[in-house]
């Protein structure tokens, strides 16, 4: 492995949408891509902890605007968000990883509870451990829960997966003119108000000094590309270079 490798232990969020095919439902063979990519980096020795969103079926946040108790939606988004993780599994499994579901919600029947020194041990055998059900908590996104858990075990960074290879002052899919960061510090993102991750997640980050790196998960070979410490997507530290 040697000098090559930059990053020895990461957590790879990445959001429900991104396993169908239209942002809705599960495609397995989209599945089957992220596993792969997965695999790639899996296979260097690298340690992977992953946290999957639940979009691609529920959105809490969308389900309380029409009337259903947030609270109450938050849960059934993270319920979404075990069914998402099992079926990942199942697909990493098939390409010969070896992995552990762990639920911030205990459902014995289908994953482990998540107990933090337990999921550390799953890293350290090489065991790709999927982080389920968020933080268990309501009101707090996955994206927190990412942060969250990537501080609680020790990773050396979040990787944040997206449909774009960064973070851009506006959304390049509608902007042509859009302009790409290479690198930002926390607080710059904090007071842009990006969407690509929440306030809470990215101060979480800040105060545990978590680097995050936003990337194109579409883009073969870039998971790679990070752990290798090649410039990949946006950086988010508390060294801000662009300015």
């Amino acid at each position: 492995m040697g000098a090559e490798i930059k990053y020895q232990r990461i957590l790879l969020k990445m959001s429900g949408e991104a396993l169908g095919p239209h942002g809705y439902g599960i495609d397995a063979e989209t599945v089957r891509r992220i596993a792969s990519e997965v695999q790639r980096v899996h296979s260097l020795g690298i340690e992977i902890a992953v946290v999957i969103g639940g979009g691609n079926m529920w959105r809490g946040a969308d389900a309380a605007a029409t009337g259903i108790d947030r609270a109450t939606a938050d849960y059934v988004g993270m319920l979404a968000t075990v069914m998402n993780s099992l079926v990942m599994q199942d697909a990493m499994e098939k390409l010969g990883m070896v992995t552990r579901v762990q639920t911030a919600i205990e459902m014995p029947p289908v994953a482990e509870p998540f107990i933090r020194r337990r999921a550390v041990r799953h890293l350290e055998k090489g065991r790709v451990v999927i982080l389920a059900a968020g933080s268990g908590n309501p009101f707090f996104t996955t994206d927190t829960a990412a942060a969250l858990r990537s501080v609680e075990l020790n990773a050396q960074v979040l990787i944040k997966a997206t449909q774009v290879d960064g973070i851009y002052d506006d959304d390049p899919r509608r902007n042509p003119n859009a302009r790409k960061f290479e690198v930002l510090s926390y607080m710059r993102a904090l007071n842009m108000g990006l969407k690509v991750m929440d306030s809470t997640a990215i101060s979480l980050c800040k105060d545990n000094r978590m680097p995050i790196i936003v990337f194109n998960l579409r883009q073969e070979g870039a998971l790679e590309a990070i752990v290798r410490g090649e410039k990949c997507g946006t950086l988010v530290s508390d060294v801000d270079e662009s300015l």
